[in-house]
């Protein structure tokens, strides 16, 4: 919880002077004096009329979420979601609250005393090892046509590569970040590869063209500027799924000889990856790639969502807070996949025999 009970410091006033840490690596009784991301505000009222905010600051590594009672007139105009803001204080270990960071003072970063990659978040893998994986799995399509739309809308010297190598995967629940779109896709048409080797009846083309291809409406829904990522104009009115199957299907019959079957295979894929109505897709999955695609999109999707949270929890939390994507708590403690020096689990209490 961060707390500000003073005015701002004076440029000539004495501050602490210590290299950026990342927000997991703070310690109790860490001084900073560094650059975080904005990430949320929420502006609430007090029982006497009065206003405070909600707030939480970030890096690429983690959160620290903040409570700000007084001054908020005063540092409202810094306080712009998705931009940096130097900070200047303690953090400590609340034993009942968790992370605490008691602010001395809030100012506006100076130009070039920070990298902006360091604070957004951004895929756990070097974009150019997605860029390679993505080229490899494009080359065991075997589809002449699938082949070549796949040049048509990912190869190197297409207009749209760029667009879909930067652009994110969604504005909150996953990889809502700069390369989310490509690492998304790419993990998802991983898997329908591998699982279209396990069970029978599936066009692997078909189906890992679908997965590669199924977000391509995000490029035209989203913005892409990485602090602040919001939907367009086009998303909010048109929808990301009749946005990508609109792109593809102009992009089909650019393609000369272009079989029925496939083209319609393809774009009901695209169509129905949502899986359901309500949740926006024009028509439910009624093919086995379209369902294969489907339950990998959301499986990828829900296990983004981890990455989310966990870079949200303040250093030393295990459980984060009720997750809408997830339905529930993720919990983060040892056997889970946690970096080592997470704490330990107590051991598991003896059963009684029967």
């Amino acid at each position: 919880m961060l707390q500000i009970r003073q005015k701002f410091l004076d440029s000539s006033d004495p501050v602490p002077t210590v290299g950026a840490v990342p927000v997991r690596e703070f310690t109790d009784g860490l001084d900073l004096d560094q650059v975080l991301l904005v990430r949320s505000v929420d502006v609430h009222l007090k029982r006497d009329g009065g206003e405070y905010l909600k707030v939480v600051l970030a890096d690429r590594t983690g959160s620290v979420p903040a409570m700000i009672w007084d001054g908020v007139a005063d540092i409202a105009g810094l306080l712009e979601v998705g931009r940096p803001v130097r900070v200047i204080g303690r953090f400590t270990q609340h034993p009942r609250y968790g992370g605490q960071l008691t602010v001395r003072a809030l100012r506006a970063p100076t130009p070039g005393t920070y990298d902006l990659q360091e604070l957004c978040d951004g895929p756990p893998r070097p974009v150019e090892h997605l860029v390679a994986d993505l080229r490899a799995l494009m080359a065991t399509v075997q589809h002449p046509q699938l082949r070549a739309l796949l040049a048509r809308v990912l190869g190197e010297d297409s207009p749209t590569w760029p667009l879909y190598r930067d652009a994110p995967a969604a504005k909150h629940y996953h990889q809502a970040y700069r390369h989310g779109l490509l690492e998304h896709s790419l993990t998802v048409a991983e898997g329908v590869s591998a699982i279209s080797a396990t069970f029978p009846g599936i066009d692997r083309d078909v189906a890992v063209t679908g997965a590669l291809l199924h977000d391509i409406g995000k490029l035209e829904a989203y913005t892409t500027d990485p602090p602040a990522i919001d939907m367009t104009d086009a998303g909010r009115l048109l929808g990301e799924i009749p946005l990508g199957y609109y792109r593809i299907r102009r992009e089909i019959e650019e393609l000369p000889d272009f079989p029925r079957a496939t083209a319609q295979a393809l774009l009901h894929i695209i169509l129905s990856h949502h899986g359901m109505l309500e949740h926006g897709s024009p028509v439910v999955p009624a093919t086995r790639e379209a369902t294969l695609v489907h339950f990998l999109d959301n499986l990828g999707g829900r296990l983004g969502s981890f990455d989310r949270l966990q870079n949200g929890l303040s250093p030393g939390t295990l459980w984060s807070s009720f997750d809408r994507a997830l339905g529930g708590a993720a919990f983060f403690g040892p056997g889970t996949g946690t970096p080592d020096g997470a704490p330990h689990a107590p051991p598991l209490p003896a059963v009684a025999a029967a």
